[in-house]
């Protein structure tokens, strides 16, 4: 029998943040304190670091350990007695888990399974899963909605959806509110690997020329990391999310050179800067990902508000930033 679900404020629930000392794991604890809400964060700190919960460590609870842990996970939620979880903690790194497949499989699936027996065991009222563009693999059309075909081609994808139908399982069979946000290309600040980190990093050091793997036609969907926090928050106060998938994008197309060009404009390297491309891509990368957002619009009232020139440019102060705090600590 499925559990009565309705509409709730977030506030003064207890939130567990899986992840969330990762890149959009952070934001999003950094916006849940924002909202009066009692966060716990997990995260085994392999890819996230603790700065970038500098802004809300003294007001929340925070535990080390790998999810893969099960005994590890059960005790947090007994302890802490979890309401909601936004469930963030995985490999995202789609070259990663094309090397190391067996990592990829045990944080994102086995840990998964562990995050959803643990929310069932403490009647957990809403289990908010971040998934990702990569279940779909290689588009048969675009912008991709949520009735397209799901063909991952990476370790990644497929990862990503078995967790995916892990919770749906969970949510049919024991009532467990599960919704799955398949995030396209999130970016901003505290985000230190991926394109728009890899360009600059790669202007920071030379100015006068841009080397980007491929041929500079991969197209891609960039939405601001805030954008996706919101998208979270929506998600789990919307009893018309329960059960449900939603693409988490901008809507909007933009090509690897277009997007280099962009960065390089901004950056005032226009007439420096000459861009060369390899020809070749990494396995498992897909040609083409934009995503249809009509259904998160129409249930959820998700509107992306930072366009891709103002979210590029936070993203340089940003990195400007980070890149004077590394040349203070090594002087």
């Amino acid at each position: 029998m499925k559990r009565s679900m309705k509409n709730f404020s977030l506030r003064h629930k207890r939130v567990l943040v899986t992840g969330g000392a990762g890149f959009i794991g952070s934001h999003l604890v950094d916006a849940l304190i924002n909202e009066e809400v009692e966060v716990i964060v997990i995260d085994d700190l392999s890819r996230g670091n603790m700065e970038n919960l500098n802004n809300a460590i003294k007001r929340i609870t925070f535990r080390k350990f790998d999810i893969r842990n099960y005994e590890e996970v059960k005790k947090i939620f007994n302890e802490t007695e979890v309401e909601v979880v936004f469930h963030c903690a995985a490999n995202a790194n789609v070259p990663y888990s094309v090397e190391n497949p067996e990592y990829d499989f045990t944080v994102n699936v086995l840990g998964t399974f562990n995050i959803l027996m643990s929310s069932l065991e403490s009647n957990v009222e809403r289990v908010i899963y971040a998934s990702s563009a990569a279940v779909y693999g290689e588009p048969e059309y675009v912008p991709i909605d949520e009735g397209h075909p799901l063909n991952p081609i990476s370790p990644y994808g497929a990862s990503k959806l078995a967790g995916e139908k892990l919770g749906f399982a969970y949510y049919h069979t024991y009532g467990i509110g599960f919704t799955s946000l398949r995030i396209f290309n999130a970016y901003g600040p505290r985000q230190k690997k991926h394109v728009i980190y890899d360009i600059l990093r790669k202007l920071n050091e030379n100015p006068s020329r841009l080397e980007l793997l491929g041929d500079g036609r991969q197209v891609r969907d960039f939405c601001y990391v805030t954008d996706v926090v919101k998208a979270f928050l929506l998600a789990a106060e919307n009893k018309n999310s329960i059960g449900e998938v939603f693409n988490i994008g901008s809507g909007e197309a933009i090509s690897l050179h277009k997007l280099a060009s962009l960065i390089i404009e901004i950056m005032g390297l226009k007439q420096r800067t000459k861009i060369y491309y390899t020809g070749k891509t990494w396995r498992g990368d897909i040609q083409k990902l934009v995503a249809d957002i009509s259904k998160a619009k129409n249930v959820l009232g998700f509107r992306p508000e930072v366009s891709l020139m103002d979210g590029i440019t936070r993203v340089i102060k940003w990195f400007d930033e980070e890149d004077r705090n590394r040349i203070i600590k090594t002087s």
